[in-house]
């Protein structure tokens, strides 16, 4: 890794310990002396698996907020409510990120499981171990077509894979959702209120994966998406500045996509839009500040 990256590495580790909410795949947090199982939304072709038993009001109360994410573009206005799930999370209790050779002296491979687990001193019938398992085999499974996948068990592999979807040449800039009040309230409605076009012809989404070291599942779709930064205010009075990517075209998406039951459409029907964490990033060539366009 050159010397270049070093500024950039120490940046996104800011960045992602500072975060403060919850990831799109079950994740490893400790809770005492014992790891427990927090499970979160997920994004474009995979299954939602988070069960979180909270509403917003009597007739949502038997809908999983976790879903509650998604939306239509032509949804995208000022002025617009609906009810939105924003996961929390102790930024202490999270997995810590390893430098990357730390990280590349272990195999990361769904065949090496059980040395893992080993090496973790983590029984193989433990949730954690299931998580660690889900995790390999997500990361293994073949794209859907147009999409460019991988795994970063470091910093310097995600700056590398991005560097390389998004062009050697160019600086790079990292977009996340931010909360600006402080709250325990995970799913309440919110309000648009102010929405900025972010431009960019690529974009790479990271989406951080439950393991007991920091592990990114990073993507990048050959499809059309737009992505935008919405200010939000919610019933409470929350406030968060929050990213989202909108996906023009849907037709290589599975059936089961958890977006089309929440939306009762079908695959290539209508595009997709859905918030971001705030420990995901979304990573996008420098940008001219002109360059933004308010909506």
């Amino acid at each position: 890794m050159g010397e270049k990256y070093k500024p950039w590495i120490i940046f996104l580790h800011l960045l992602i310990i500072t975060c403060s909410s919850g990831s799109r795949a079950r994740e490893l947090v400790g809770s005492g002396t014992e790891n427990k199982i927090l499970e979160a939304i997920s994004d474009e072709n995979h299954e939602t698996v988070q069960r979180e038993h909270t509403h917003v009001h009597s007739h949502m109360d038997h809908i999983d907020p976790s879903v509650m994410v998604f939306f239509t573009f032509k949804d995208l206005k000022a002025g617009k409510t609906m009810p939105i799930y924003f996961p929390k999370r102790d930024p202490a209790t999270s997995p810590e990120l390893w430098p990357r050779k730390e990280a590349d002296s272990l195999p990361f491979s769904l065949n090496q499981l059980p040395n893992l687990l080993k090496v973790f001193s983590l029984s193989p019938n433990s949730p954690q171990a299931k998580a660690m398992e889900d995790t390999l085999r997500e990361c293994e499974s073949k794209p859907i077509k147009g999409e460019v996948k991988f795994c970063a068990t470091s910093l310097e592999s995600m700056l590398d894979f991005t560097q390389t979807i998004l062009g050697i040449t160019y600086d790079l800039q990292v977009f996340t959702t931010s909360h600006k009040t402080k709250s325990s309230v995970t799913f309440q409605n919110y309000t648009f209120e102010n929405i900025v076009k972010i431009p960019a012809s690529k974009m790479v989404a990271c989406h951080t994966m439950p393991y007991p070291y920091a592990v990114f599942y990073c993507h990048s779709q050959e499809s059309e998406n737009k992505i935008f930064r919405v200010a939000l205010g919610g019933e409470n009075g929350d406030r968060v500045e929050a990213m989202v990517v909108c996906h023009m075209d849907t037709s290589q998406w599975g059936h089961g996509h958890v977006s089309f039951q929440v939306l009762k459409v079908k695959p290539g029907s209508t595009s997709v839009c859905h918030f971001f964490p705030a420990d995901n990033l979304i990573l996008v060539p420098k940008l001219q500040q002109h360059g933004l366009a308010t909506m």
